[in-house]
């Protein structure tokens, strides 16, 4: 739960509805809430009234209001990657035939914000607007490696490190080692860590300063590729990504979104 006061009480309530992907009604959010009844309804009424929820009065349900759609929107064109990317996206995707995903860390774990399905598209959890975990994905450990020591430390505790294979990561010590390979070897690999049958090789899209701005992957199933294949990629990727930070940059794409305003602006 947040320690944001009311507004931060308002957003896990926002938070909670929109998890559920679908309308759900109050009985069922009142099971998984923390807020007693009237709190969780008062919640409820305000972001209702603020329309970033709507409320069906026949079938007695909460969704996802079209304020919200309309912020997210705006937020997907101001601070997402992809589109800046878009266009660097389809060329790879065109000349490589494999699944090429667009990702930024999100709270410590990775947002897939854009992707591109292979000629012969696969089955796979990841997904444009999907959350996943950064510690056994190649993506997510790509920016990973890359973070400043500090906040690389924050962002390791942050990981659960539940073993979804048996070549999942599942330690600090092992993702830590795994992470002075990655930054040594330029790109890192999923080693069907997060899903069998799945590999990648992904890369960091850094900023000319080293900050990192987002990751790209070229993901693929074991019975259509191997490591050597995806090796055979790493010029494409790599220049794929700069051309996406070069651009990002040119945009004055912001680095850091995860910090709270200067305390002066606090203060305002």
């Amino acid at each position: 739960m947040s320690g944001d006061g009311t507004v931060g009480k308002a957003m896990d309530v926002l938070d909670q509805v929109a998890a559920y992907g679908r309308p759900v009604r109050f009985g069922t959010l009142l099971e998984d809430s923390p807020f007693p009844k009237a709190t969780l309804y008062r919640f409820l009424q305000t972001l209702t009234n603020q329309r970033l929820l709507a409320y069906d009065a026949e079938l007695q349900t909460y969704s996802v209001g079209v304020r919200l759609v309309r912020l997210a929107h705006a937020a997907w064109k101001q601070t997402s990657l992809a589109p800046i990317a878009r266009p660097h996206l389809d060329a790879l995707s065109h000349k490589i035939g494999l699944t090429v995903h667009l990702a930024q860390l999100d709270h410590g774990q990775v947002l897939y914000i854009d992707k591109r399905n292979a000629a012969q598209p696969i089955e796979m959890f990841s997904d444009a607007g999907k959350i996943g975990p950064a510690y056994c994905t190649g993506v997510g450990k790509a920016m990973l490696a890359h973070l400043p020591p500090a906040e690389q430390a924050r962002v390791m505790q942050q990981q659960s490190f539940h073993r979804f294979t048996t070549t999942t990561l599942d330690t600090p010590q092992a993702l830590g080692d795994e992470l002075k390979n990655i930054v040594a070897r330029g790109h890192a690999y999923d080693r069907e860590e997060h899903e069998p049958g799945i590999i990648c090789i992904a890369v960091p899209i850094l900023s000319s300063k080293g900050q990192v701005l987002g990751g790209l992957s070229i993901t693929g199933a074991t019975r259509q590729t191997d490591y050597t294949k995806l090796d055979a990629l790493v010029p494409d990727l790599t220049a794929t990504a700069s051309a996406i930070a070069a651009d990002a940059e040119a945009w004055r794409f912001p680095v850091h979104l995860t910090q709270t305003p200067p305390l002066e602006q606090q203060k305002a």
